[in-house]
């Protein structure tokens, strides 16, 4: 029967061993990473108020009136864009931290 000292030990070096396994499987994100998620973001949040302004532009010809459909959707686009642009990230920050937490198990 092996001492209860040695079994913690060999649990420890048997992690530390897969993670250092997992940690070559995988790459560090580098710069062109980061720069693809803000891009990603950019276009998450300029696509939705852009298309906003384009069907409110086209709506403000169509039917000409008090409101102004171009400011009015503008709005809305930015605000779903933004909230799209929210969900993602905060998507990808639980993604990360679930590694993380199956790294330290």
């Amino acid at each position: 029967m092996r001492e209860p000292r040695r079994v913690a030990l060999a649990d420890q070096v048997a992690a530390q061993a897969a993670r250092k396994l997992r940690a070559r499987r995988t790459r560090p994100a580098g710069a062109w990473a980061g720069l693809a998620m803000m891009g990603m973001i950019g276009w998450s949040v300029s696509v939705p108020a852009l298309l906003g302004v384009a069907l409110g532009a086209w709506l403000d010809r169509q039917y000409p009136g008090t409101h102004a459909w171009t400011l009015a959707l503008l709005v809305a686009g930015l605000m779903l864009g933004c909230f799209s642009a929210w969900r993602w990230v905060d998507q990808e920050q639980r993604t990360m931290h679930a590694a993380k937490d199956g790294d330290d198990a």
